[in-house]
């Protein structure tokens, strides 16, 4: 019975350290934000247009906005917030930062079903910005979106980082076993958090 409770405690430990170990950018790829500060929300004038980006090879359906993860080719949606963009003329470019250099461009046109999209196959890490140009009765306004590209090597959750909190665990466990004094002071911190619960 003892073991039984040991194994559930160490189990129960092992699913929190794991758990820490997540980075918030992972669990909440599309910004985790209110609708109120979404990142991914541009606006244009008084209008609001909703920018997502997919890279369906790599990550399936996971929508991204402000860090897309991986480099290679990543389709990018704009959804209109409302009806009154549907009559209006929009464009489209995407530079490289801090360059300025036009990687990607969509024309003058208008987009009568509210959402449009455009793919691009991206070779080189780093910052980008997606210009929106709403032009309505022969008057431009402008607004952008920066995102990042490529920043997947950065995420501190990764396959390695399992395999060596695996080890980590493995070689704890085996002192646990191996070491009456380790076991006696993990056993009471085990007691303690408990007692706290």
């Amino acid at each position: 019975m003892r073991n039984l409770t040991f194994f559930k405690n160490i189990g129960l430990a092992l699913g929190l350290f794991l758990a820490a170990m997540i980075p918030a950018s992972s669990a909440w790829a599309h910004g985790g934000a209110s609708v109120d500060t979404d990142q991914c929300r541009i606006f244009v004038g008084p209008h609001l247009v909703h920018f997502t980006a997919y890279q369906p090879q790599l990550t399936g359906s996971t929508e991204f906005c402000g860090d897309i993860p991986e480099l290679g080719t990543t389709i990018m949606v704009f959804d209109y917030e409302g009806k009154a963009l549907r009559n209006m003329t929009v464009e489209v470019e995407f530079t490289k930062e801090p360059e300025g250099t036009r990687i990607a461009y969509l024309p003058p046109a208008t987009h009568s079903s509210g959402t449009f999209n455009t793919s691009y196959n991206f070779t080189e890490p780093g910052k980008y910005l997606a210009h929106v140009t709403l032009i309505n009765e022969g008057q431009k306004i402008d607004a952008h979106v920066p995102f990042k590209i490529g920043s997947a090597k950065r995420e501190i959750f990764s396959s390695t980082n399992i395999v060596i909190a695996t080890i980590l665990f493995a070689s704890l466990y085996i002192l646990y076993l191996s070491s009456a004094p380790f076991k006696s002071l993990i056993d009471g911190l085990f007691n303690r958090a408990k007692k706290a619960i």
